[in-house]
């Protein structure tokens, strides 16, 4: 027999016998592979994922409520589901739609600073005195938005001139943001409610006085105000506001024109109305207000009221104590545009 290559050869019972390799050359082992368990699935099996659970709708994020005001203010309207007092204040149309552009100009144009607002009253009526200037009345807007913010969602009456219920369509708005006429019979109706009723005697002779005249008072009128007060049983505050002189500088009135519109003066400014519309705008100036100490006249007899030389003195206290609150913020002052 031939030989094999690779092979060896063997003796069995005298007979050779030729072992042939399992492998042979050039040929290479492969380990074998362990038994598979049947826990195991083979990694060349597809893998079939079970069909999971479909996700849950997310939850709609909550409408912010500045929105959420805004569509309860519409529906209210559409159903008449809103009220009105017997002076024809509109508390929600004030808080929708009045008080937020207000209160912009007031935070983010003005900046105005509030001092002594622990004098303002929480509850129960009081009479707020304050000066007047600027050309144009923003000072007791400022101030009424102060005043609702500071006692957390008080409403300030304002007293306000004849002519500001005879204008077409600012008659009617002034109305339903909580103004009155000033009359002593209003004034008194509302402090005796227990409201925070705001009056500004200067009236057209401050806001309208010339940029000269800045903060310096005015005749305060015959007093009625502290008569209503007296009668009501009410505290008077005075209020000083500084800032809104610089507003709009007024220069010069044209007459004229002020007697052709019914309008008490018709103002020049250095910017109005030389640039028409946009020197409308006001000057960004900074702004204080402060509420002084209040003058109690609860402790007045009810005859108290008849006697004029006493209802003078009043007037001319709450007048000097705003002139002279007037001069020492005017003192502290460094600049009129950062305080």
């Amino acid at each position: 027999m031939s030989p094999v290559t690779g092979s060896e050869a063997h003796t069995v019972n005298g007979a050779e016998a030729q072992v042939i390799p399992l492998h042979g050359p050039g040929r290479v082992s492969q380990p074998a592979a362990p038994p598979s368990s049947s826990s195991e699935p083979s990694s060349d099996a597809p893998v079939v994922a079970f069909p999971a659970a479909p996700p849950s709708p997310a939850e709609p994020e909550p409408l912010p409520e500045s929105v959420r005001s805004a569509l309860a203010f519409l529906r209210n309207r559409l159903t008449g589901d809103y009220t009105v007092d017997e002076f024809g204040f509109d508390a929600e149309l004030t808080e929708t739609l009045v008080l937020p552009p207000l209160r912009a100009l007031y935070e983010k144009w003005f900046r105005v600073d509030t001092f002594g607002v622990e004098n303002l009253p929480t509850a129960g009526g009081a009479l707020l005195v304050s000066n007047h200037s600027g050309t144009v009345p923003l000072d007791a807007l400022m101030t009424a938005v102060a005043v609702h913010d500071e006692t957390g969602g008080r409403h300030l009456r304002g007293l306000g001139a004849d002519l500001v219920f005879k204008m077409p369509l600012v008659g009617s708005f002034a109305r339903k943001s909580g103004q009155t006429l000033a009359c002593n019979a209003d004034a008194e109706r509302l402090l005796s409610a227990g409201e925070l009723v705001g009056v500004w005697p200067e009236g057209f002779k401050g806001i309208g006085k010339p940029f000269s005249a800045r903060y310096k008072l005015q005749r305060f009128g015959r007093g009625g105000f502290v008569s209503a007060a007296m009668r009501a049983g009410v505290p008077i505050i005075p209020v000083s506001v500084v800032g809104a002189e610089e507003t709009y500088p007024k220069l010069g009135d044209i007459r004229l024109l002020a007697r052709l519109l019914g309008l008490p003066y018709f103002p020049v400014t250095p910017f109005f109305p030389l640039l028409g519309a946009l020197g409308a705008v006001p000057l960004p100036t900074k702004w204080t207000i402060e509420f002084g100490e209040p003058i109690r006249t609860d402790d007045y007899t009810p005859d108290a009221v008849d006697d004029p030389m006493l209802v003078f003195t009043l007037t001319d206290q709450v007048r000097e104590s705003i002139q002279q609150t007037l001069y020492r913020r005017l003192a502290q002052r460094k600049n009129i545009f950062r305080g």
